[in-house]
């Protein structure tokens, strides 16, 4: 049996395609993992942002009441409520993706 170029440059394209899919899925599994141990804090976050206790937490930065020194991210306008939207959108896309196959 003999092989043409054609039929090598088709190996060559699916392995190609074989370790993207490779290194995509281990990075997917990776990510979903991480994801998964963060689970809780995207709970409570979104337990803060709704039970009115970043409003306040909010007020005393604006009131400068909380210390300079103080890393205060999760007080920023938008950072908390674009965050938790962020992963409104993610959840939304993971499901488009499964429901595709």
């Amino acid at each position: 049996m003999e092989i043409n170029e054609f039929t090598l440059r088709r190996i060559e394209a699916m392995e190609a395609a074989f370790d993207r899919t490779a290194l995509a899925v281990r990075m997917m599994e990776s990510a979903l993992d991480t994801y998964e141990t963060v689970k809780v804090d995207i709970d409570r976050l979104t337990e803060y942002l709704e039970s009115g206790a970043w409003r306040e937490d909010f007020e005393a930065d604006e009131a400068g009441l909380v210390p300079q020194t103080l890393k205060r991210g999760v007080l920023s306008e938008d950072g908390l409520y674009d965050l938790l939207a962020d992963i409104v959108r993610l959840h939304e896309h993971l499901q488009e993706l499964t429901e595709e196959e």
